[in-house]
Order: structure tokens, then sequence, then C-alpha cells
């Protein structure tokens, strides 16, 4: 008796059918983001100047001693990256839930991955 195996369109058709919500905007996300040319934020390495594309999941204003920082993170479906510009207290369009390509010096800060001051360019919606 041999066996047959599901071919490779219809076990991924399978799978985009039963993901969970966050699992079928990942995919998307990665998906925008390879055809847009950009890197995926899980293959960014310090130092390197990267251009990335994801959805802002959230916003945030943090007042500090030295200067105000507004405070972005960006989601592409494969890892979340923080985008900081020093001095602002807000910038029209930086909203949860926008598109968003940022470019600039991939770096690490307290843990967590930062572009600082990046050069962005809004999507659509």
């Amino acid at each position: 008796m041999t066996e047959t195996r599901p071919s490779g369109w219809f076990t991924r058709t399978l799978q985009r059918l039963t993901a969970d919500d966050h699992t079928r905007d990942a995919e998307q996300l990665r998906d925008e983001a390879a055809s847009a040319g950009c890197e995926a934020v899980s293959a960014c390495r310090r130092g390197a100047v990267v251009t990335v594309t994801g959805r802002l999941k959230s916003v945030v204003y943090t007042p500090r001693e030295t200067v105000p920082t507004l405070e972005a993170e960006l989601f592409d479906g494969s890892g979340s990256v923080t985008l900081v510009w020093l001095g602002r207290r807000r910038i029209a369009g930086i909203e949860p839930g926008r598109t968003l390509t940022a470019r600039g010096r991939f770096g690490s800060f307290e843990g967590r991955e930062v572009i600082y001051n990046p050069w962005y360019e809004l999507g659509v919606g």
C-alpha cells in the first residue's frame, strides 16, 4: 500500500483556512514586506541600515528627564522593532493600526530592537 502526501498547495491552503486571525495577519504582513523589498525584522542585524515595513501596534509618548520621546512598536509578521523619535511628542499620522515603512540604523537598547529617528513613509489605510 502506498502512502500519499498532500501537495504543498493543499497544505498551505488548509493552514490558511484553519489559522487564527493573528497568524493570518502576520503572514500577510510578511508577504507585503517581502513584495516591497524590505527586510524582515527577525533578520535585521545590529548596526545595519535597514528598511522595514509593517503595522504600528502601539504608540506611546514617553516624557524623559532629558528629552521627550515618541515610541512606536512596528510589527512586520516576523518580529517587532521600536521606532523612537527623540524630541517629539506627537507626529501626525503615527497612530496604532497604520502601516508604515521605516529606514534607519538597527540597534538595541535595554534588551529591545530599536531604530532611532527613522525616515518613514505612511502606508495607505
